[in-house]
């Protein structure tokens, strides 16, 4: 059965103060997680996690001085049970009575067999060993839970930076999504695009820093056809937060209109994104490499980096490199910006998965 957001979606307002423990904790607090850090794990917002206290009396059962909530093994396992029940339809109200009838018992610390799987049971995201942050991530796509995501994925970036959000915890959620689509027919759409959409828009508040004098912009742009931005966005964004012009004019763009930027600007650099073989333009590639600009007698070209496993694994034509991946593409694209680097090898160095 397709996930289903919860029928009876909890309110947003916070829980009020709660009363200090009245007695000892099974499993200990020194086992105990902050709100904050199971909500990252499951993949909800913390207001939903004193939502559902308040509304279903399924909190934690021990709390510091101070009234900070810690979550034990324990709760925690009722939270994967709900969570798991409510990504399958379930209504919050009727979930929650399954999950605290269903606790462990008083020897129990672990999850139970229930809730050991990823929430959503079959439903759930085929995601492989990967962060915490990941799975969170992963479970709050499936249960088209757009608040839950836009909070898990600033936090991401916050903590992680963007280089390795992206390759440890974004690009793989997508990769995850991408797979379940592939295997599912049209199930799941509706998650890839709630995800994509959701990183389009984090990466978008990336505040670039002021631009570094005298550099050449650095041109980067999806293959005519090719609506699948999202990689370039993340290159726009961190390349942005180095201080390096970027021109991106994202997804399918025409051919001309390509040619025609490459003229009117004089880039560094051109970057040409494709994501499958059928929008993997070769004669493009070859033309946008071959433009000239400047005076007669001192003519430049552009260095043409093409990214995205639409192009294959052939060598790349005369002032042509591959980029393989986010981190080490930047290490290439800055070489060249500051001019100490023609296009080499280089970009060969880490061919970590980059939007594949």
């Amino acid at each position: 059965m397709d996930p289903e957001p919860p029928t009876e979606p909890p309110p947003t307002d916070p829980a009020p103060p709660d009363p200090a423990p009245t007695g000892p904790v099974r499993g200990g607090p020194d086992a105990a997680l902050s709100t904050g850090a199971v909500a990252r794990h499951l993949g909800v917002s913390p207001t939903t996690l004193r939502s559902w206290e308040r509304r279903y009396a399924i909190g934690p059962a021990f709390r510091e001085d101070g009234r900070h909530r810690r979550w034990t093994p324990r709760d925690i396992a009722r939270l994967e049970l709900m969570c798991r029940l409510t990504a399958q339809g379930v209504p919050p109200s009727e979930a929650a009575r399954a999950a605290l009838g269903g606790t462990p018992g008083p020897g129990a610390v672990g999850v139970p067999r229930a809730a050991a799987g990823a929430p959503g049971g079959p439903n759930a995201l085929p995601l492989g060993e990967v962060r915490p942050a990941c799975r969170g991530l992963a479970r709050a796509a499936v249960r088209l839970d757009a608040p839950a995501v836009a909070d898990l994925l600033a936090a991401a970036l916050a903590e992680h930076g963007l280089v390795t959000a992206w390759e440890e915890v974004l690009a793989p959620t997508l990769h995850a999504v991408g797979r379940k689509w592939a295997s599912a027919g049209e199930r799941y759409v509706e998650v890839e695009h709630l995800l994509s959409w959701q990183i389009s828009a984090a990466m978008s508040r990336i505040r670039p820093v002021a631009e570094r004098p005298r550099t050449r912009p650095l041109l980067l742009a999806c293959a005519p056809g090719e609506q699948h931005s999202l990689p370039i966005e993340a290159l726009t964004a961190a390349l942005g937060e180095r201080g390096l012009p970027v021109r991106m004019f994202g997804a399918a763009l025409p051919a001309d209109a390509l040619r025609e930027a490459v003229r009117r600007t004089g880039p560094r650099a051109v970057v040409l994104w494709a994501q499958s073989r059928t929008t993997a333009d070769e004669a493009l590639a070859r033309s946008v490499a071959a433009i000239e600009w400047g005076p007669r007698g001192a003519r430049g070209h552009p260095a043409l980096l093409l990214a995205g496993p639409g192009w294959g694994t052939r060598g790349a034509a005369p002032r042509t490199e591959r980029l393989f991946g986010l981190r080490s593409g930047l290490a290439v694209i800055e070489s060249l910006a500051a001019g100490t680097s023609a296009v080499t090898g280089a970009a060969r160095a880490a061919p970590a998965a980059y939007g594949s």
